[in-house]
Order: C-alpha cells, then sequence, then structure tokens
C-alpha cells in the first residue's frame, strides 16, 4: 500500500468527545462514496494508521473524516489535536462493502449508522446516483447525546437547498437521529427502534419487507451484530461480493 500526505483545511469540535476535519485532496485519487481509507500519523518514524470513512462525496475537492477522542487511542489522543496546516498521512486507495454493488436493487435504502458510523453515509446521501436508485433513502443516527448528532443541521437545513440535487433530497431522504441518554424527539436504540418496528410508524413507512427495502449498516461491533441477527430473523439476507443480499456491512472499524 502506497502512502500520500495530505493537509489539513478544517477542524471542527462538535464537542469533548467528537470532532471532524477536512484535508486536501490529490487530483489523482479516486473512491466511491461508501469507501474507507486509511489514515494516519507518523509516530517515532513510523506510521501509525487507521481505517476512517470519508464523510465528504468523491465529487468534492477536499476529503472530510469524522473522528471519536479516545484520551488513551494510539491515534485518535493524538489526532484529536490536530491543526490547520498540519500534514496527515493516508493511504492511495480506497475500499469498502457500503456500495450498492453488494445490495439487489430495491424501492428502500435504509442507512443505519450509530456514533461516527455516520460518516460513509454523509458522502451516500450527497450522491445523486443514489436518489435515482432508489425511492426513498432513509438516514438513522443513533448516538447517546443531542450534541452527537454531527452534521444534523447540514442534514436538515444545507442538504435540501443543494443547488444540484436538492429537489430529490427533498422528495426522498428521510432522517431519522435518536437519542439514548436525553430527552429528544426519537428515543432509544436503533437496533429496537428497528426490531419492534418503531421507526417504521414514526416515518409512516410499511413494515420492512425483503422484497423492497435493502440497508447498509455502520456502527460498532455489538451494534453490527444485533442489527444484523434483527435483519437476518426478518428475512433478510447479507451481500457478499460474491451474491448481492439485502444488506450490506462494513467490518472493517475498531476502537481507535
Amino acid at each position: 500500500m502506497g502512502y500520500l500526505t495530505e493537509k489539513v483545511t478544517a477542524v471542527h469540535h462538535w464537542n469533548e468527545t467528537l470532532f471532524s476535519f477536512k484535508t486536501t485532496r490529490q487530483p489523482t485519487f479516486r473512491f466511491k462514496n461508501g469507501h474507507f481509507i486509511m489514515i494516519g500519523l507518523e509516530v517515532e518514524g513510523k506510521p501509525l494508521m487507521r481505517a476512517y470513512s470519508i464523510a465528504s462525496a468523491n465529487y468534492e475537492d477536499e476529503l472530510e473524516f469524522l473522528s471519536i477522542k479516545v484520551p488513551d487511542g494510539p491515534l485518535t489522543s493524538r489526532l484529536q489535536k490536530i491543526q490547520v496546516g498540519d500534514e496527515l498521512l493516508m493511504s492511495d486507495k480506497s475500499t469498502g462493502t457500503l456500495v450498492t454493488d453488494y445490495i439487489l436493487p430495491g424501492k428502500n435504502l435504509w442507512l443505519i449508522s450509530t456514533g461516527t458510523g455516520l460518516a460513509p453515509f454523509m458522502s451516500i446521501i450527497k450522491d445523486p446516483e443514489i436518489y435515482e436508485q432508489f425511492d426513498k433513502v432513509i438516514l438513522t443516527h443513533g448516538v447517546r447525546y443531542v450534541s452527537e448528532l454531527a452534521y444534523n443541521k447540514y442534514i436538515t437545513e444545507a442538504l435540501p437547498n443543494n443547488e444540484f440535487f436538492g429537489e430529490w433530497v427533498k422528495d426522498k431522504l428521510l432522517y431519522y437521529p435518536t437519542v439514548t441518554r436525553e430527552p429528544y424527539q426519537h428515543q432509544g436504540r436503533i437496533t429496537d427502534l428497528i426490531k419492534y418496528g418503531k421507526i417504521n410508524l414514526d416515518l409512516g413507512l410499511p413494515p420492512m419487507n425483503p422484497e423492497v427495502d435493502r440497508f447498509m449498516v455502520c456502527g460498532s461491533p455489538s451494534m453490527l451484530k444485533d442489527t444484523c441477527a434483527i435483519l437476518n430473523a426478518m428475512g433478510f439476507r447479507e451481500g457478499t461480493k460474491k451474491e448481492q443480499g439485502h444488506y450490506a456491512i462494513e467490518r472493517a472499524f475498531v476502537e481507535q
């Protein structure tokens, strides 16, 4: 694997546990929306790298990433201190399973995320091709606290007014943020809301059905395991490289 060096162009701290940052992007670097790359810093003469989903769309000039802050995390303890102008290492190739190649055609695309699992779906909801492929795109984001609902304003205010595909967003994108540890409009674990059909009731959608519903899932290992079990019990099948299925999950992430 080769490495690129990119410069930090912006840093935004959402709260004490969450931040996002933007970097330059070399014109030769290509990726699919939903992909991740390895990002890191040189520590004691060696690259210290972790997998990060790309939150920017593949047609944007800069790259954007969303990260948690782990006080003693080998990488994030350093990464959370980055400032504009700092240099980061990145792999020169992207990969990932959160792409439509892994799923069968359908009517509704559910993007199920918790925490920083939102990142790949930020690139997907900015992809005009996704709106051409599906009647509805439902973005869920489960967090503990309201302050962790990164990009909330962007999703609800800026995206529907995008000059190129804002009309599609208004017509097709449903956003369902849910919080577990504070009062909020939607409350509860995303897995429970799916299992008991509450999310469908809240959004005015019929029960989930393998004929029409497709899923992409990104979150913690335990959330992935629970979501897969729920979907499997409902008759959904995971897609693979060899055979498209009803859902795709990203297994690349561990706590950083």
